[in-house]
């Protein structure tokens, strides 16, 4: 049976032009914690004011972010186009789309979610999740930013605690990245 890499949850929200992304630090092996403090949240591009954020198979994730740091570089820190352009190059270059990994980008304007079968995805809450956990942090960050005022640090912070109550592949070690 082969092994199963499950590793991540990353969370992104958004209020106007103030981003948090926050990526869990839990990388397993089929049922085992292989390592409990891996960055998986990352400030990118020349300046360092694009969020990233990604999750699937580690080599896959880390490929598709350098992968999108040239393509940034590129295309001088243009977000959307460099999302578009690595979208298509993702899908139709042969190595690249046998890569397992999604991506969350981000700048002041936007928020983008990027996947291997070429979508390019802008949330219309400014509230988007990936990896094991996603869907929990998902469903806490949005509620807490409804109906509550908490900082959107506390936001993610809280989101992401909430998906490590539920998912056994997110733990607490916590990276948190703001632009």
């Amino acid at each position: 049976m082969k092994n199963v890499t499950r590793s991540t949850t990353v969370l992104c929200v958004r209020r106007g032009n103030h981003v948090v992304m926050a990526g869990d630090g839990q990388v397993s092996l089929g049922e085992t914690v292989v390592k409990s403090t891996a960055r998986k949240v990352r400030l990118v591009g020349k300046q360092k004011n694009v969020l990233a954020g990604f999750a699937g198979s580690t080599a896959d994730a880390l490929t598709l972010l350098e992968k999108f740091e040239q393509t940034l570089e590129k295309y001088s820190n243009n977000l959307p186009r460099a999302t578009v352009e690595l979208a298509k190059d993702w899908r139709t270059d042969r190595a690249l789309r046998r890569l397992e990994a999604l991506l969350i980008v981000a700048d002041q304007e936007k928020t983008l979610l990027l996947s291997g079968t070429g979508d390019v995805v802008e949330p219309d809450d400014g509230v988007i999740a990936i990896g094991s956990g996603g869907n929990y942090a998902l469903a806490a960050a949005r509620a807490l930013m409804r109906y509550s005022e908490l900082e959107l640090t506390d936001v993610a912070r809280s989101a992401m605690k909430i998906a490590a109550e539920i998912c056994v592949f997110t733990n607490e070690n916590l990276i948190i990245e703001t632009i």
